[in-house]
């Protein structure tokens, strides 16, 4: 299935190319920020339009590339790909709409910025929970059902953080779910891009034959018009 390997190859770039953008945006913020207290989106609004937010767009786009690869590899699973969906949704809408600047109110925009995170960091999961039954990734379902359960430990323990935890190790917790669940898109993609070829080759035959009598009239049809030579 070429056009399955292909999209399978084009999201591990973007993957790659996303978290190689992320790197390079938390490097070039002010010192100031620590990144075990703050949360990426925090990091995002101190650079607004810049690499972190161009980065999460094309993840966006990474995932959306792969949805017809998934569709090419057996039957179509609804819910896997409307929650697919979400997470690129909510992750555009997040690069889009800023949060609030750190330890300033929350505004509506903020809080719309937060939500979206939400519905993707949680979409994320149950879709690649969904995607671990299909037969194509039985291979890895061990592999998407652990990093799965890791994403759903994670997002609890920044829930916690954010609200009676009064923020504690946020910034950590949101980093390792996001390098969780950016390993489950990693690794679907990976195995799509491994998908073997199409070499079947079909094997034309009369109108109404049934294949498995197709060999033995395929001999009778090259006898036919041959007379044997009779001795005088």
């Amino acid at each position: 299935m070429p056009g399955t390997r292909s999209a399978g190859l084009l999201a591990l770039g973007g993957i790659a190319f996303a978290a190689l953008l992320a790197v390079i945006g938390h490097l070039e913020v002010n010192d100031d920020l620590n990144p075990w207290a703050l949360t990426v989106s925090d990091f995002a609004v101190s650079d607004r339009g810049g690499v972190i937010d161009v980065a999460m767009v094309l993840l966006a786009l990474a995932t959306a590339v792969l949805l017809p690869g998934l569709r090419r590899t057996g039957p179509r699973s609804p819910a896997a790909e409307l929650l697919l969906g979400a997470w690129v949704a909510g992750l555009v809408l997040a690069a889009l709409v800023p949060t609030n600047e750190p330890g300033t109110p929350m505004s509506t925009a903020a809080y719309l910025h937060r939500y979206a995170s939400v519905v993707a960091f949680l979409a994320l999961p149950v879709a690649g929970w969904l995607l671990a039954r299909r037969a194509h990734l039985a291979p890895v379902a061990g592999l998407l059902r652990g990093l799965v359960l890791t994403s759903l430990v994670l997002a609890a323990a920044m829930i916690w953080s954010a609200y009676p935890g009064d923020r504690l190790l946020i910034g950590l917790a949101e980093r390792l779910l996001i390098l969780a669940e950016v390993a489950v898109l990693a690794t679907i993609a990976l195995t799509l891009s491994r998908a073997p070829g199409d070499h079947a080759v079909v094997v034309p035959r009369e109108s109404g034959v049934p294949a498995r009598n197709a060999h033995h009239n395929s001999m009778i049809g090259a006898s036919k018009g041959v007379t044997p030579v009779r001795g005088a």
